[in-house]
């Protein structure tokens, strides 16, 4: 299952264990009398995890939760970890909602997927009406804030998101981020790892599945450079 920003409904969760139960019960029956019975135990067998979107208001749903904790091995909030959710007002910063997924993961023994830290999308009113060096100011306090307070509960953040066009031409997204400088990935990469030094940091985007195309290629590079350096 792919990790989205998506809103996932209670529905659409039950169906996509559903289908992912039908799509594998060939090898599940397949295997010995000691295979594990949950999909999030299975996909661990093989060094996989098995994780979902979670929205916090639906963690009073009974059925809901019941899948997630026999199913599922790790969680990513849908909306409740993204820049409009934690900090809705300029250096004023809310975790609540966010709590509520990440101490619920953790209680049942789950990972955690922070998503995300930068994004063009789904800023609140105050960012989406900076630019330049207070922009960039200001994104990175977000990345250090936020990850520094989740520092030792997160496994992994998506750190920047969607940066890429979606096209043939392979360029970055003309966003008001990518207006205050092209190294503002790397600068957010950097504040996140000062900020929590033990989590795995990702780039995070979609269609990039086809190396023929030019953003695959792209994000490529971008990746392979910054593990160079």
């Amino acid at each position: 299952m792919k990790l989205t920003s998506r809103s996932v409904s209670r529905a659409a969760l039950v169906s996509s264990v559903l289908a992912t139960v039908t799509l594998s019960a060939g090898l599940l029956v397949a295997t010995s009398a000691n295979a594990a019975t949950t999909l999030g135990a299975s996909a661990a067998q093989s060094g996989r995890y098995f994780g979902t979107a979670v929205a916090a208001n639906k963690l009073s749903d009974s059925t809901y939760v019941g899948i997630l904790n026999r199913e599922f091995d790790m969680v990513t909030a849908e909306n409740e970890m993204k820049i409009d959710a934690t900090e809705p007002n300029q250096n004023q910063f809310t975790f609540g909602n966010a709590d509520r997924i990440v101490n619920h993961a953790r209680a049942q023994g789950m990972r955690v997927r922070g998503h995300t830290l930068a994004w063009h999308s789904q800023q609140p009113g105050w960012m989406q009406n900076m630019e330049g060096t207070a922009l960039r100011s200001a994104m990175l306090n977000h990345v250090t804030k936020v990850a520094q307070y989740y520092a030792g509960k997160i496994y992994a953040w998506d750190v920047v998101n969607e940066a890429f066009e979606d096209g043939s031409s392979g360029a970055r997204r003309n966003s008001n981020l990518q207006r205050t400088g092209n190294d503002w990935i790397e600068a957010a990469f950097r504040a996140a790892r000062a900020a929590d030094p033990a989590a795995k940091l990702c780039y995070n985007d979609y269609n990039t599945d086809d190396w023929t195309h030019a953003k695959t290629q792209a994000v490529y590079r971008m990746v392979q450079d910054f593990k160079t350096r």
